[in-house]
Formats: C-alpha cells, structure tokens, sequence
C-alpha cells in the first residue's frame, strides 16, 4: 500500500474540490472529494483515509452526523471540522462529537494546509492505543517524518534580526521556558520551531496550542487531556497536548487568553512537571520545554488582571521581543522573493519577479499586519497574475481588493484584514472574474466553474448583502 497520506474532503461547493487536490497533492497529500456526507459514506467504505475533513452545514446530512457515523464506524479516522456558521456552541458540539479540530470560515490556505499537515503528524501519537491494523500508523509516520525534515527558517538581515538569531543557538540549548512577544504576523511561531530545531529535543515531538482559537470550555482538555466520561461528551480519553509534546518542545500560542483558572493549573505543571486528565486523580509526569507567545503588551495584561504574574516570570526565562516589519522595511526584498517563490512552488506556477513599482509601493507602506500582511499580498500577486512571470502593482493593489489601500495605507495605524488570504474570497473572486469573461453570462460562467446557475444566483446575492458588489 502507498504511504501517501490520504485525506477525505466533504464539501458541497464543487468549485473547491479541483482547488483542494491541487493544494494538498503539491504537499504529497493525497485527496479524495465529496459533494455530500452520503457520498462520503461510501467513500469510506471503499478506502481508508488518515484524515476527513467536512463542512458542517450540507444538504442531506450535516457535518455533525457524519461525524457521529464515522465515530462509530470508523474510530481512528479523525475528523476535523469547517463551517461559515462558526460559534461557540457549534464548536463545542464538534469537540464534544469527536473532532480533533474546528476550523471557522474563512480560513486562509497557508492555516488550513499546516493544520492538516498538523494532524497528520500527531496521528503517530495516537498509533500505540490502537489496533495492531498497520497500514494507517505507517502512513502517520511518514508524514510525521516529512514534518521533521522540513526546516523552517526566519528571513532577514536588519540587524534587529541578526541579533535577535544570534540568540537562538544559547536559548535553544537548554529547556528553560521561552516567552515570545510581538505584534501578531511577526512570525513568532517560527521562532519557536527554529528553537525546537536548534535544541537536543530536535528529534522530539514539536506540539501547538493555538490558545485563542479553542472554546473556553475545552482549553483544559486540549491541555491535560481528560478521561472518558469526565463530563457530557467525554466519549473517549482524550490525550492532551503535555502528553503529546513529551520528550520534545510545546508551542502555547496567544498564551495571554487562557482564564486565569486554568493559568494556576499551568503554572504547577511548569513548576512541577507533571499534569493531572480531567477525570482522573492520578498525577502523570512529562519532560516538556514551553515556549509561549503573546501579541498582548504583558505589563498591561498583568495590570488588567487577565494574565498573572508569576506565570509570566516562570515562563519568561528567556524573553525574546520580535520587531515589527515597519522598523525592518531593509528586509521587505528578501522576504518578497523568499514568498514569490514559496507560492510558485505552492501553485505549480512559473518562477517569478515583482515589478519595480509594486516592490517601491512595498517599501512606502507601515505594515500594519506585518510579515503575515506581506505574505498574503504575495500570495494573491502570485494567484492573479497567474502564467506571467512578473507580478505587476495592480495584481495587488487592484480596486478589485476594496480593502487593499486601506490594508496598506501608511496612515492607518488600526490592522485591516486581508480578504484575499481566504479560501471564500478566492471562490468570490472566481465566480466574477467568470462572470466578467462571459459578460455577465450565468449559465456559461457556471459551466467553466463546474458549479450550477443556481449557485451563483445564491452567491451573487449573498455577496450584495455583504457589501462586496452592488
């Protein structure tokens, strides 16, 4: 059998299918597409599958009670979870249901493909609780060690950066917890996985929590793990992320948003080394290097009361402050081309340069949303302007994008969104550049989509209602 990774993609926007398996199969994943949750069932029936991932909300069944039939049916397979209609309590259902993710539309690419990538590794963890069936744990260890292999690197060469990589072969070389604040989209995660690599636990686990995303009601289990029957849809044990990281380095993202309840408890784990599941009264001891990271100014969150003290100075042995890109603007062309070429590859599409005025225009701007900001602006350059192998200024900055001169104008000090970093603003602007080919033709554009008239009625008039048309 191939070691492939194989995932199952359930959705009902048929344009998405051919975009997905060309996404992940770049990423030597493989992906088979369905239109709905039946047709998922006998997808299953058929292979097995390291991951399904399905919208919630689907015409026959929704992505709720395909989830329950795949617990029961299929009990290794994870599942992870996407929906437009994102709240509370749909992810709390989901998490309570079984699944080991919930990902709110829109979501951007880049998240969605490491997120998958994520699980795929973490499957391995989960290989010595279940049966001795082969296949599945072997495809998981490939994966995982595809995870490893890849290293990550920080671009730049102002010297801010210079010192602030010089640091990392001494804070690397030890297990003490590492404290990483800086505005969001300065690349703090990465720093935290090159200090992984760096380190003797290189060869470890390397586990991320991402604090901010995950409903109240479940941090603690995605913490310590919990036991089965714990509370109202404990349905199995549950192995938390000190467990999985074990041996090897923890990423605890926006650390700043965990509850002040749940921040004494992980003050005695770091203090202790050991950790007790929800639901058991046993103590379970871990080898576990933290490395946290926070986009809040601490002294505040300390003053405010939502973050404590004494967490702060257990975590901070080594505190490390990322600059901002717009004291850093030297490192823009570096960062450009090193983008450029990550999302060519990405997208199977020709090698690339930047026209001179988008690289000026680049140079001008404050970069609110820092690396992350320029990072999306690239990627939607590279997408439109497609088999040509320069990226002009208005495959950016075209009025297309309504929020591009706000996002980058040099004024504006608030951090405007990306639209275009997001798999629904791509379909949107799809479903109008087809348009606009077929002159307003709903049927022929529907066809080149592969979509149904009806579909874009729907679209058109949602996107009136959301301002993006008129």
């Amino acid at each position: 059998m191939s070691s492939q990774p194989h995932i199952l993609f359930v959705d009902d926007e048929q344009m998405l299918h051919s975009f997905f398996e060309r996404l992940f199969t770049r990423q030597g994943i493989k992906v088979t597409s369905t239109m709905s949750a039946a047709a998922a069932i006998e997808a299953l029936k058929e292979n097995t599958f390291d991951l399904v991932v399905t919208d919630f909300v689907m015409p026959d069944m929704d992505g709720l009670e395909l989830l329950a039939h795949i617990r029961r049916e299929y009990p290794r397979t994870r599942v992870i979870m996407i929906t437009a209609q994102a709240n509370v309590q749909h992810a709390v259902r989901s998490m309570k249901g079984g699944a080991i993710d919930y990902i709110p539309k829109p979501f951007s690419t880049t998240e969605l493909v490491e997120r998958v990538q994520k699980h795929l590794s973490a499957a391995q963890d989960a290989a010595p609780d279940a049966e001795p069936a082969k296949p599945e744990p072997k495809k998981a260890k490939v994966s995982r060690s595809r995870s490893r292999k890849k290293k990550v690197q920080y671009i730049g060469e102002h010297p801010s950066i210079q010192r602030l990589k010089g640091l990392l072969p001494k804070v690397a070389s030890n297990k003490a917890p590492v404290f990483i604040q800086g505005a969001s989209g300065t690349g703090k995660e990465i720093l935290s996985r090159l200090i992984h690599q760096m380190s003797d636990r290189a060869s470890g686990p390397y586990v991320t929590l991402n604090c901010a995303n995950l409903p109240r009601e479940l941090v603690e289990s995605h913490l310590f793990g919990h036991r089965k029957g714990a509370f109202t849809g404990a349905i199995e044990d549950m192995t938390g992320a000190f467990e999985r990281a074990d041996g090897g380095t923890l990423l605890l993202d926006e650390i700043t948003e965990i509850e002040m309840s749940i921040q004494a408890k992980l003050l005695r784990v770091l203090q202790e080394q050991e950790f007790q599941k929800i639901g058991s009264s046993q103590a379970q001891r871990v080898d576990v290097r933290v490395v946290a990271t926070s986009n809040r100014i601490l002294s505040e969150a300390i003053a405010e009361g939502i973050f404590r003290e004494d967490l702060y100075h257990r975590l901070s042995v080594f505190p490390l402050t990322v600059p901002p890109l717009r004291e850093r603007l030297s490192d823009i062309p570096l960062l450009t081309k090193h983008f450029v070429k990550k999302y060519c590859d990405l997208y199977g599409l020709p090698a690339k340069s930047v026209a001179q005025d988008l690289m000026m225009e680049f140079m001008r701007q404050d970069w609110t949303g820092n690396v992350r900001q320029l990072e999306n602006m690239i990627q939607r350059g590279v997408l439109i302007s497609a088999d040509r192998e320069e990226i002009e200024l208005g495959d950016v900055m075209n009025d297309f994008f309504s929020d591009a001169q706000a996002a980058l104008a040099p004024s504006s000090r608030e951090e405007a969104p990306s639209k275009m970093q997001t798999i629904e603003d791509m379909e949107r602007y799809m479903i109008l550049q087809a348009l606009s080919e077929t002159n307003n033709n709903q049927q022929m554009a529907a066809e080149r989509l592969g979509i149904s008239a009806r579909t874009i009625r729907n679209k058109l008039k949602r996107y009136r209602e959301q301002g993006h048309i008129s």
